[in-house]
């Protein structure tokens, strides 16, 4: 599974909102038997992910753009 671009307004961060988010996607797909979740993020919020038990990955990207023109 995919996360992309999750976010909680301003003022309502630092409530325990996007870590229930986290953790609700993370049930939503445990039930639906996936056995990866991914998030891409930038590395400012690293603090935020691992506390939500995301590890720290290499991936590669490729722009399709680019590879077949």
């Amino acid at each position: 599974g995919f996360i992309l671009d999750t976010t909680v307004h301003r003022e309502y961060q630092r409530r325990g909102i996007g870590t229930e988010l986290m953790r609700r996607a993370a049930m939503v797909a445990a039930e639906r038997e996936l056995e990866w979740l991914h998030v891409d993020y930038e590395p400012h919020l690293d603090a935020f992910y691992r506390g939500c038990g995301y590890e720290e990955t290499k991936a590669g990207l490729l722009n399709l753009r680019d590879a077949f023109t």
